[in-house]
């Protein structure tokens, strides 16, 4: 946790900007300063663009619940919810794609959609008065004019940046939706997605040269740096595959000059009346990322590719652990961030934020706890992302995900398949934040813990280099530094170059270009971004369709024989064995690091167990020995019936069903994972708009949605 910056209620008054849900496309809410008085200084100046990154902060619904709750951390072929289905139809029918538009389910698009909606527009009307009045100033010019960056030019880079960010993230979740960049002017048709990439890239290479780079103690502002990262993730996007709209004229996607666009399309559906494709000049999207990104990689400020673990103790050993852990430092003293991080959100405890609640180590126990607060957990992997896909020796896996959370009462627990929350079920978990991390945490209410979110890390800018220099037809095309990005990336997964195998890696992938798609899946669980990287690739089909087979072929090979053996030599088994263990008395700690010695049933997997010092929060912990798990046969067949499961009965281990849970629930673990696609059929994973969106607008839903 940081301490999050201290959004002044000046900077709101300065700005004055309106939310109400009447005018959520309304641009036109004045402010009630005068540009002259707003740009007098920096001072006043960055209080006005305070209150803007507030609203980000506290009101976006993209980066730490609504649509990233909905539809960003669920949906994919390693990410889902935990719940049964349709426990919370609202939430989980989303995270899959509408076959036939959204009539035959019961989707609350006036909820957390329309919430995003309104709130990314609420942004965006603050950036265009920021962003107006100082284009208003007599001293506009001179700062754009002067050739470098000024303190008064990057507050302005960071409105534009900040605006970019917005629009971006309507048209991942929306696709065409309304674009204005004016004060007073009222937006009421929908625009194309492709002219809005457009507009957003010019004016964020006209801003970036006055902007300054990031540094150690910035990163949770829109820096240079970030700038260049967002450009190149516009830029993947824009030329990046996509479903759009048939019903809107042939005419209706142009670019930002007003030519009409063509398009490869992969498929076409007269039924919801969509493509699926790539524009024809999507080429020239790569050589702007290329020169983008390069700029961040070789001029990265403050930030790095994190390849070494300072830390000394037990919770050490690990740099990519290490990326996360300084996202939950709490330091009342300084801002402290993540040495990876491009830009990070702040959070503040006390405040509610969503880390881990939402997305982290789940646990039991009520809503004010002292070891630790609740925690719902509902960032969830499915379970061949975690058997499956990685490598044993990638030392990501056990940072990542998890097979256990707290009871609410300090002592860890398995937690089964059996769909649910908290620690009472909802299968492998999401590892990488976690109130038991926390030096000091907050556990007076629930949900506000204050651990930060990571929204670009420059893992994130080399594998996009690698991405955009791994694409062939393009001018910028070039194997061998494709190459060396994703090896910069892979190898830091693992203890040797040896172990990370990246030509072996590359191999098993198929391709060059699959492999840097994979090497993203591994680096980015449960951070957001693999259901559009499967989109913008046009690669969702195909792994559609081999995550249903390999889950299907686990599933089968738990019942035939009672165990499933995947290509890395990983197995899961109907059931596993567990104990709880005093490990603070025979090891002097609870919680675990990296693990130095597979034999040991408490340290591996590593990366869990329970905080050091839940005991100082409560006096019933201090007789409360037995606090960790140890657990046997979580990648290995133990045969129930032989001398190894007897003989680990006979030392006090009881045999737990684990693979056998998922039997008794495929349609949740397979058949409605993914569910909607039909091949050759346009994947529709937009999400409609609310209806009274539609009503004061006047235009419709596409893609076979229902016009509420």
């Amino acid at each position: 946790m940081k301490t999050n910056i201290l959004y002044s209620i000046l900077g709101v008054a300065l700005i004055a900007m309106s939310t109400s849900c009447k005018d959520y496309l309304d641009t036109s809410s004045p402010s009630t300063a005068t540009p002259d008085f707003v740009y007098s200084n920096p001072r006043t100046a960055k209080l006005a663009l305070d209150a803007a990154y507030e609203l980000w902060r506290a009101s976006g619904s993209v980066h730490s619940n609504g649509t990233f709750y909905d539809v960003v951390i669920g949906g994919s072929d390693s990410e889902r919810h935990p719940e049964a289905w349709n426990a919370q139809a609202a939430r989980q029918v989303p995270e899959n794609l509408y076959p036939d538009g959204t009539s035959a389910y019961g989707i609350d698009v006036d909820g957390n959609f329309k919430t995003a909606y309104n709130n990314l527009y609420s942004i965006i009307s603050t950036c265009n008065t920021l962003i107006n009045q100082f284009e208003a100033t007599e001293a506009y010019k001179e700062y754009m004019s002067s050739g470098s960056a000024s303190e008064m030019s990057n507050l302005y880079g960071q409105a534009i940046a900040l605006r970019a960010t917005m629009y971006f993230e309507l048209c991942r979740f929306f696709g065409d939706v309304p674009y204005t960049t004016v004060t007073g002017q009222t937006a009421t048709s929908q625009a194309p997605r492709d002219s809005i990439y457009e507009c957003l890239l010019s004016d964020l290479e006209r801003v970036e040269p006055y902007m300054y780079t990031v540094t150690t103690t910035t990163k949770n502002q829109m820096t240079r740096n970030y700038v260049d990262g967002l450009i190149g993730r516009i830029c993947l996007y824009a030329g990046g595959y996509a479903t759009r709209r048939t019903d809107l004229g042939s005419n209706f996607y142009k670019d930002k000059d007003g030519n009409v666009l063509s398009f490869d399309n992969m498929y076409t559906s007269t039924t919801t009346q969509s493509t699926y494709g790539r524009r024809t000049d999507y080429a020239k999207f790569y050589v702007t990322a290329a020169t983008y990104l390069q700029k961040c990689y070789d001029n990265p400020g403050g930030a790095s590719l994190c390849v070494s673990d300072p830390r000394s103790g037990v919770c050490s050993g690990n740099p990519y652990q290490y990326v996360f852990q300084e996202m939950m430092v709490d330091n009342a003293s300084s801002e402290t961030y993540s040495p990876e991080s491009v830009y990070e959100i702040s959070e503040t405890q006390g405040v509610q934020t969503e880390r881990p609640y939402a997305f982290g180590r789940p646990s039991s126990g009520g809503s004010s706890n002292g070891y630790p607060c609740k925690s719902y957990g509902q960032s969830r992997f499915n379970p061949v992302y975690y058997y499956g896909d990685f490598d044993p020796n990638d030392m990501r896996r056990d940072v990542t995900c998890t097979v256990t959370g707290s009871t609410g009462k300090g002592v860890e627990k398995l937690i089964t398949f059996k769909p649910g929350s908290k620690s009472d079920g909802g299968g492998i978990v999401l590892n990488k934040w976690d109130e038991n991390r926390m030096t000091y945490p907050y556990t007076t209410k629930q949900r506000q813990s204050g651990i930060n979110d990571p929204y670009m890390r420059f893992s994130d800018i080399i594998l996009m280099l690698a991405e955009v220099y791994a694409e062939s037809g393009t001018s910028v095309y070039n194997e061998a530094s494709a190459k060396q990005y994703l090896t910069l990336v892979h190898n830091r997964a693992f203890k040797t170059a040896a172990l990370a195998n990246v030509d072996g890696f590359i191999t098993s992938c198929g391709s060059l270009k699959k492999a840097i798609a994979q090497e993203r899946k591994l680096e980015f669980g449960g951070e957001g971004l693999r259901r559009y990287d499967l989109i913008r690739t046009g690669m969702l089909p195909t792994a559609i369709s081999e995550f249903h087979t390999q889950t299907a072929a686990m599933l089968n090979g738990l019942k035939t024989n009672g165990y499933y053996t995947f290509p890395n030599g990983n197995q899961i088994s109907l059931y596993v064995w567990t104990k709880l263990v005093d490990e603070k008395t025979s090891k002097g700690y609870r919680l675990t690091g990296q693990c130095t010695d597979t034999t040991d049933p408490v340290l591996f997997p590593g990366w869990r167990g329970q905080n050091d010092n839940w005991d100082s929060y409560s006096s019933a912990l201090a007789t409360t020995t037995k606090t960790n798990l140890a657990i046997k046969g979580l990648f290995n067949y133990i045969d129930p019936s032989g001398s190894e499961a007897a003989a680990l009965e006979a030392d006090g281990y009881t045999k737990t069903e684990w693979g056998k849970t998922l039997l008794s629930y495929p349609v949740d673990y397979n058949t409605y994972v993914l569910s909607g696609f039909k091949e050759g059929e346009p994947p529709i994973y937009l999400v409609p708009m609310a209806s009274e969106t539609l009503t004061t607008s006047g235009f419709t839903n596409g893609y076979g949605f229902n016009q509420k």
